[in-house]
């Protein structure tokens, strides 16, 4: 049997569509050549596009030691360091992933919900009346600042302000690098990649200082409730810690899966609800009721549906695999689709129109809803994310009166590996109530 199908055009043309018109590339191959066909990128190896839940399930559950993600997640190196969880694959991943299941288990997210609806009125408090602002740089700030807060236990003032200042950089640059590898040469300060480098060693600096510290006092830090202090208590089946190299190389690994993408989505939602002011206000009436959850967790899943801020789940073949009928040669990658899956007319019917109800009334099956991945590589980092996307919505919603500050929709817009909204959710707040417990609107 042949490799997938692919598309017929040359291998630059193939790179200039994946870069600046992603989707409609991809739905159009989807269309041309079925649920499983094959793209060429200059600088990866070629990717096979996978948007059919039965193989995605396959994929999922496979032998994972014929499937690596670790590798398939390798751009990311420069970033989250060599012992990233998510670099890692096989005996090693299982390792790391059960070391820090305890410290992001969804029991545990209570414990940061006060924090989170602190840090949210903190930023409500600065936003401007009555004229345009980005919302999407609104819930970076959020959650820059509850990850540093809740994560990485950091309350010392200066150094909070400090990291603030300097993750920001070193990871807009640092994913910059990862989509165009060419520009990780270090030939002076000034360049993109000596940027980084400059701000990723002033990070290390201040995170590993503050792992020494932990390390000093160690009755103070078992009384702390931070992820940090939780993953230095966590010992391994062979009763051994985490090094220090790896304490940083997580941090890291948080901030990335549960910052950027976590404050994009809730940019999203607010672009969709302002758009639809019947969801709006049945969400509105859920508040004013002291209602908190069905709906509003609908609203949240329809938005990653139609608005997933990363569209693949990647594997690398460590060995040649049947995928839907084709046979994929070792070396090559799987590229699960998260975008052309949630837009399948056969699981949700008016795919293109956002509708929450869909969740209520029909919700899907396992393999049909995948933003946070499946089987042994599953975020470990979702019950944080979905507590936090609550927590901060709520919150809004319940002290601001908003409308959109254009009726137009904004389209997606590629910010490196992400998509992100196109004018980063321009929104007018019209009112905004005192911090006052829960007070709802």
């Amino acid at each position: 049997m042949a490799a997938p199908p692919s598309l017929r055009m040359p291998k630059s043309l193939q790179t200039l569509g994946f870069l600046m018109r992603e989707m409609p590339m991809m739905v159009g191959a989807q269309r041309k050549l079925g649920d499983v066909f094959t793209i060429h990128v200059h600088g990866l190896p070629p990717l096979v596009i996978v948007a059919d839940p039965a193989i995605v399930k396959e994929i999922f559950t496979a032998d994972v030691t014929q499937l690596h993600a670790g590798e398939g997640n390798a751009v990311l190196l420069p970033i989250v360091g060599p012992t990233s969880v998510l670099l890692l694959d096989e005996e090693p991943h299982l390792r790391q992933r059960k070391l820090m299941l305890a410290p992001l288990h969804g029991d545990r997210m209570r414990l940061y919900g006060e924090a989170m609806t602190q840090i949210t009125d903190e930023e409500i408090d600065r936003w401007p009346l009555n004229q345009p602002m980005a919302m999407h740089a609104a819930m970076q700030a959020i959650t820059l600042r509850v990850i540093l807060r809740t994560v990485f236990g950091i309350d010392d003032g200066a150094r909070l302000a400090e990291l603030e200042r300097l993750l920001p950089v070193m990871i807009d640059l640092g994913q910059w690098a990862t989509m165009v590898p060419a520009i990780q040469r270090d030939i002076g300060g000034r360049t993109p990649w000596g940027r980084f480098l400059s701000a990723r060693e002033e990070v290390d600096g201040i995170l590993f200082d503050e792992i020494r510290r932990r390390h000093a006092d160690p009755a103070a830090t078992a009384e702390r409730s931070d992820v940090l202090s939780l993953l230095m208590q966590a010992r391994d089946g062979n009763g051994e810690p985490m090094a220090d190299s790896e304490l940083r190389d997580e941090l890291l690994t948080m901030l990335v899966a549960g910052h950027e993408t976590t404050a994009t989505t809730m940019s999203w939602v607010f672009e969709r609800l302002l758009r639809h002011p019947d969801a709006l206000q049945r969400l509105r009436d859920d508040l004013h009721a002291g209602v908190r959850g069905t709906y509003l967790d609908a609203v949240i899943k329809e938005t990653m549906r139609v608005r997933p801020v990363l569209n693949f789940a990647m594997r690398r073949l460590t060995r040649p695999l049947r995928v839907g009928g084709f046979d994929v040669p070792a070396g090559w990658q799987v590229a699960i689709s998260l975008a052309l899956v949630g837009l399948r007319e056969d699981i949700y019917p008016e795919p293109l129109a956002w509708r929450p109800e869909r969740f209520i009334e029909r919700p899907p099956e396992t393999y049909s809803w995948i933003p946070y991945g499946g089987g042994v590589r599953r975020c470990l980092g979702a019950s944080f994310a979905h507590y936090e996307m609550t927590t901060v919505l709520h919150r809004v919603l319940s002290r601001c009166e908003l409308r959109a500050a254009q009726p137009a929709s904004e389209m997606r817009r590629r910010r490196a590996i992400t998509h992100v909204p196109q004018h980063g959710t321009q929104v007018v707040v019209e009112r905004r109530l005192e911090a006052v417990g829960t007070t709802a609107l």
